[in-house]
């Protein structure tokens, strides 16, 4: 039988994601965990790569861009709300607010569940 789960987002921050982000955890499943992320203005996440899990992402609020490299393939995407997009396992990514006053926010699902900060490498990223 199913266990339901019902879970609001935090006023406050639950973590800092190892790229920077402020992050707010949403439920999880065994198949997958969700959150929201939120990057300050003007700030560039840590560049990174996950080593087992893939991510897929719905942006919320705000503007920036997302660096994605994976082999021979390399793009800057503009994020805005209203898109999505995937970050495969083993990609290179990294991400930036480019507005001088609102957060960028997104909501994640990660699949399998994040488990836990020893998932992620830093790379050398597009921006410093």
């Amino acid at each position: 039988m199913s266990t339901f789960q019902t879970r609001p987002i935090s006023e406050e921050p639950d973590a800092t994601a190892p790229d920077g982000a402020d992050v707010r955890l949403l439920v999880t499943s065994p198949r997958g965990s969700m959150a929201h992320f939120e990057l300050a203005p003007r700030e560039i996440s840590e560049a990174m790569m996950h080593k087992t899990v893939e991510e897929l992402w719905f942006v919320t609020a705000g503007e920036g861009e997302m660096w994605r490299k994976s082999g021979d393939v390399e793009e800057v995407t503009e994020l805005y709300p209203g898109l999505s997009l995937s970050i495969p396992v083993g990609t290179h990514f990294q991400y930036r607010n480019t507005s001088d006053e609102d957060p960028l926010e997104a909501v994640a699902v990660t699949m399998p569940p994040w488990p836990g900060d020893d998932e992620t490498e830093s790379i050398v990223g597009k921006w410093s």
